[in-house]
């Protein structure tokens, strides 16, 4: 049965994509299956991965999850198979937007996600959401399917500070949707270390969480324009440029979720 990860953070330009599309292609190499799961209408990840969303309409995210199964469009899930052996994509476009309006005729439309993945959740040993820069009934959807949250945080003072609502959202899933959502921790992002400002947001990172029982990962990924070069040929960077000091270290990170997990 895979563990499902939603990548999420309110807060846009963090990194959710590049997380998620570079953790998916690391834990691959490192030998285990998994699942991308696109959930933004941008269909950043869907492009990051190497497909066109607006040739992917009628086999996206929105007909598995938004649409009822009465309805004449309506499929199950049925995932691209992406250039690494072992990762797939459940890809996504701009239909998706009119998942707000769209799922509120459904029965617990909260728990629509869940219900998609639940026919292919032992098919992989990882299930990764990249979530939509928002807290609506979307990123609700990913944490509800979810067993765990990991947070991209950017490295910097508007970041740290967003974090707070987030948390919130996410004590609210846990006390009324998924009371087993776990926090699997945060990962400081578009990190320069040339900075002090970033070094000292790092450091104040690993200095409140940790106490409140939120993990802080030791990697950090630079910051580095290689993203958005790999971003365009339709590969991560992890692939791109894998000695560059961004896709270290999602390799790093990587290896601690798979620490986390016990299966490194």
């Amino acid at each position: 049965m895979a563990h499902v990860i939603a990548v999420v953070n309110q807060k846009g330009g963090v990194g959710k994509t590049a997380t998620t599309a570079n953790l998916a292609w690391s834990l691959v190499a490192a030998g285990h299956s998994c699942l991308a799961v696109d959930l933004d209408p941008q269909g950043s990840l869907t492009i990051s991965l190497g497909f066109d969303p607006d040739a992917q309409t009628g086999h996206t995210i929105y007909e598995a999850m938004v649409l009822p199964a009465d309805h004449p469009h309506h499929h199950a899930l049925t995932p691209l198979p992406v250039d690494i052996m072992g990762l797939a994509l459940v890809p996504a476009n701009l239909d998706l937007a009119a998942a707000e309006l769209d799922l509120n005729a459904q029965y617990q439309r909260e728990f629509a996600l869940k219900r998609a993945l639940t026919p292919i959740r032992s098919t992989y040993d990882f299930i990764l959401i990249d979530c939509p820069p928002t807290l609506g009934i979307l990123a609700i959807n990913a944490l509800a399917a979810a067993d765990a949250v990991l947070i991209p945080v950017g490295t910097n003072y508007l970041s740290l500070r967003g974090l707070q609502l987030l948390l919130r959202s996410i004590r609210l899933t846990q006390q009324h949707m998924n009371p087993t959502l776990e926090i699997l921790g945060i990962v400081g992002t578009l990190y320069d270390r040339r900075m002090a400002h970033h070094q000292d947001v790092l450091q104040e990172l690993r200095k409140i969480f940790p106490p409140q029982g939120i993990h802080v990962f030791d990697s950090v990924i630079a910051r580095s324009v290689r993203f958005e070069e790999a971003a365009m040929t339709g590969r991560p960077v992890v692939d791109y440029a894998p000695t560059n000091p961004g896709a270290e270290g999602y390799r790093l990170l990587a290896q601690e979720v798979l620490t986390h997990y016990g299966a490194g």
